[in-house]
């Protein structure tokens, strides 16, 4: 039994909050939003992301982050990827050396281009680092619907510490050393998803989507193994896996805002519309840049960026990747 700190009351931190009580540890939720957590308290339930899911009377809701992380011997970082790296700066005067963070936030910091796991160790050097992802919407792991993730951390024994503090009979956790690949993975495919959706938005069909998503996971592939990440990781829970769930459940944020940008709305619009934060908007521009400092081509990232940001009609840029200059499908493949 641990005693552990969910940082983010979220859809995702508070299903993770019933998990982790359920496997028998003493858990603590923080959300910098005080209603949140007075609904929390009141309700026993998440009226706004969980409604329906049943939230156990042990589980503590506070808005006093030292009392959150007082005594706690593994935290897991559940708010949105845009605000990992304030939650962290906040969190870190109260985290003792040696700590275990786990990063579940999927996204790429904007103008910095560095990740969730190396945002945590800059504003935490003291904490030994991990990461969770792979295919969990928060309303089925709420629901303990069967589902399989990975978890990862460059050292194998914080790897193997999160696989057994989460796993169970429906929460099935892999592990791997290839932290960069998972996280390049659980940041790329949200901007896939967007571009699945819009593509759904435009009124498009299965061949269309599935033709998308197989290219896309091809634009995952190339940055990841130029970055440093495996293959075998874009193959995974955290690529192809993540990939399918999000751009193709209705629980999906990014795809259910690709499909109202589809529709003529704007990403300001569409995020206004689902009500929770779309991780895809944020990841974009930093895709796109790091396809330019690596010199990697990604079209799909290239045609996103265009239509969130400069305006571009989503209808056209499809097009547009349909009448690119003819090419191989893999091009380390040859002739006899």
């Amino acid at each position: 039994m641990k005693n552990i700190t969910i940082l983010g009351a979220g859809s995702w931190g508070t299903a993770l909050s019933i998990l982790l009580c359920g496997n028998g540890h003493n858990v603590k939720v923080w959300s910098i939003d005080q209603e949140e957590i007075h609904m929390l308290n009141e309700y026993r339930e998440h009226r706004d992301k969980l409604p329906g899911v049943i939230i156990p009377s042990a589980i503590e809701f506070t808005n006093d982050i030292e009392n959150a992380i007082n005594g706690s011997e593994l935290i897991v970082c559940a708010v949105p990827s845009p605000f990992v790296r304030s939650t962290m700066n906040r969190a870190a005067p109260y985290i003792k050396e040696g700590t275990i963070i786990v990063d579940v936030a999927k996204g790429i910091e904007d103008k910095t281009y560095k990740t969730m796991t190396e945002i945590i160790h800059e504003e935490c050097p003291k904490a030994r680092v991990g990461i969770l992802s792979g295919p969990s919407h928060a309303e089925e792991v709420g629901r303990k619907i069967p589902t399989t993730i990975v978890a990862g951390s460059k050292e194998k024994e914080v790897a193997e510490i999160i696989q057994d503090t989460f796993m169970n009979d429906y929460f099935r956790v892999y592990t791997s050393p290839d932290v960069i690949g998972i996280e390049l993975g659980g940041s790329l495919k949200n901007v896939i998803a967007l571009a699945a959706g819009i593509v759904d938005g435009l009124g498009y069909g299965d061949n269309t989507k599935a033709a998308l998503m197989t290219r896309g996971i091809t634009e995952m592939s190339r940055l990841v193994t130029t970055m440093g990440g495996n293959i075998e990781t874009v193959a995974g829970l955290s690529g192809i896996g993540d990939l399918i769930v999000t751009c193709t459940s209705k629980h999906s944020r990014n795809r259910n805002a690709g499909f109202l940008i589809g529709q003529g709305k704007t990403y300001h619009e569409a995020m206004d519309e689902v009500k929770m934060v779309v991780e895809g908007v944020y990841s974009a521009k930093a895709a796109l840049e790091l396809s330019k400092k690596y010199n990697i081509s990604m079209p799909i990232v290239e045609a996103v960026n265009r239509v969130l940001f400069e305006g571009e009609n989503a209808r056209e840029e499809a097009s547009a990747l349909l009448l690119r200059d003819k090419t191989m499908e893999a091009t380390n493949l040859t002739w006899d």
